[in-house]
C-alpha cells in the first residue's frame, strides 16, 4: 500500500494544477474548432494538443522542458528553420498571376499591413509593453503565423505563444471576422463594382518576378531576406516549368510535415504558468484590433484609390480585405461576401487574389523592418 501511495505521489495526477486543466480545456477548445467548425485544422489540432501535451504535469513534453519537443524546440524554431521552410512551401502554391495582370493591387497588399503598426504603437504607447514585444504583438495583423513566430522568437521569445495562438486564431476565424467590417466599410453600390478582366502575364514575367522581387527586397532589407528568399524560390520552382517534382515536394510533404512539427512545438509553448497572465489577454485582443485596422486599412485604401480612376476601372473595395496574408482564405471570404450580397453577380476571387497574395510580401517586409530597426 505503501508503494502505491508513493506511486501515486509521483504521478501526474497528484501534481495537476487549476492552470493546467485550464490549458486543458483551451486545447480542447482549439480542436474542437478545427473538427467540428473546420477553421484550420491543419494548424489548430496540433496547437491545441500541443497544448495539452505541455500541462501533463511531469512529462516533460513542453517547449521549454528536456524531451522531445523541446528538441524541436530548440532545433526547429529558436534556429529560425521552420518559419522559412514554410515560406518555400507557400511559394511553391502561390500564384502571383492575379497580382501582375493588376500591379495596383500591389499597394492594396500594403495598405492590409495598417493593423500592423496601429496595434505596435498602441501596446508600446498605451499598455505598457516594450518595443520588441509591442512589434511582434502588431506582426499578428498580418495574419501570417510563420511570420509571426519568425519575428517573436528573434525579439521576444517569451510572448511566442500568445502570438502564435492569435495569429493562427485569428487566420482560422477570418470568416467571422472580416465579412462585418467589409459590410460597415463598403456601400450597396461598392459592392457591386465588377471588375473587368486581368490583362494576360507572360510565362517570362511570371518567372522574372520571384526572382527580381526576391533580389530587390532583400537587398533593401535584408532582415526580410530569409521569408522572402524562400518564399520567391519556392515560387520559382513552381514558375519554371522545369522542376515539378521539387515544387510538388515543397508545396505538399514538406510544407506538410513542417506545419505539423511548428503547430506542435507552438502549442507545446502554451504551458499554465507561461500562458494564463493577463499579458496573454492584451495580446488576444491586441491581436484583434491589429487584424481588423488590417482588413479595414486595406478596404478603404481601395475606396481612396477609386476617387481616382476613371470609370470602368474602378476597383471593388472589398478585394482590399484580402490584403491580409491568410492565403487563400481571405480572398474567398471575400468572393463569399460579395457574391451573396449581390445575388451572384459579381465574383471577386481572382481580383482578390492579387492583394492576397501581395500581403503576404507585406507582412513579411514589415516583420523584416521591425528586425531592422530592433533586432
Amino acid at each position: 500500500m505503501q508503494s502505491l501511495l508513493e506511486m501515486l505521489g509521483q504521478s501526474g495526477i497528484a501534481n495537476i494544477t487549476l492552470g493546467n486543466w485550464v490549458m486543458f480545456a483551451i486545447g480542447g477548445i482549439l480542436i474542437f474548432l478545427a473538427i467540428r467548425k473546420g477553421y484550420e485544422p491543419l494548424l489548430l489540432i496540433p496547437i491545441g494538443f500541443g497544448a495539452i501535451l505541455a500541462n501533463l504535469p511531469l512529462a516533460d513534453m513542453g517547449s521549454y522542458g528536456h524531451g522531445i519537443i523541446a528538441l524541436m524546440y530548440e532545433k526547429g524554431i529558436k534556429t529560425e528553420l521552420l518559419p522559412p521552410i514554410i515560406f518555400l512551401g507557400v511559394g511553391a502554391l502561390i500564384d502571383f498571376r492575379p497580382l501582375l495582370g493588376r500591379p495596383i493591387t500591389f499597394l492594396l497588399g500594403a495598405a492590409a499591413q495598417l493593423g500592423i503598426f496601429v496595434a505596435a504603437v498602441g501596446a508600446a504607447y498605451l499598455l505598457g509593453f516594450t518595443f520588441k514585444e509591442a512589434a511582434c504583438i502588431g506582426i499578428i495583423g498580418g495574419a501570417d503565423g510563420p511570420t509571426s513566430i519568425f519575428l517573436t522568437i528573434q525579439l521576444a521569445p517569451h510572448l511566442l505563444g500568445p502570438v502564435a495562438v492569435a495569429a493562427y486564431s485569428y487566420m482560422a476565424l477570418v470568416p467571422i471576422i472580416q465579412p462585418p467590417i467589409m459590410r460597415l466599410l463598403t456601400t450597396t453600390k461598392e459592392r457591386a463594382i465588377d471588375m473587368p478582366q486581368a490583362r494576360p502575364v507572360s510565362r517570362t514575367a511570371a518567372i522574372l518576378f520571384p526572382i527580381v522581387t526576391g533580389t530587390v527586397a532583400s537587398l533593401a532589407i535584408p532582415t526580410c531576406a530569409p521569408l522572402i528568399g524562400m518564399l520567391m524560390f519556392g515560387n520559382l520552382l513552381r514558375e519554371s516549368g522545369v522542376t515539378e517534382r521539387l515544387y510538388k515536394t515543397a508545396g505538399g510533404s514538406l510544407i506538410d510535415i513542417v506545419t505539423m512539427f511548428l503547430g506542435l512545438v507552438v502549442g507545446a509553448t502554451m504551458g499554465a504558468e507561461n500562458f494564463l497572465k493577463f499579458g496573454t489577454i492584451k495580446v488576444l485582443i491586441l491581436g484583434a484590433v491589429a487584424f481588423s485596422f488590417s482588413t479595414a486599412g486595406g478596404l478603404l485604401f481601395a475606396k481612396l484609390l477609386n476617387l481616382f480612376l476613371p470609370a470602368g476601372k474602378k476597383i471593388n473595395p472589398c478585394i482590399g480585405a484580402a490584403g491580409v496574408s491568410a492565403v487563400p482564405m481571405a480572398a474567398r471570404v471575400v468572393q463569399n461576401f460579395v457574391s451573396s450580397q449581390t445575388n451572384g453577380k459579381v465574383n471577386p476571387l481572382m481580383p482578390a487574389m492579387g492583394p492576397n497574395v501581395a500581403g503576404v510580401i507585406g507582412s513579411a517586409v514589415a516583420a523584416g523592418v521591425f528586425l531592422l530597426l530592433l533586432g
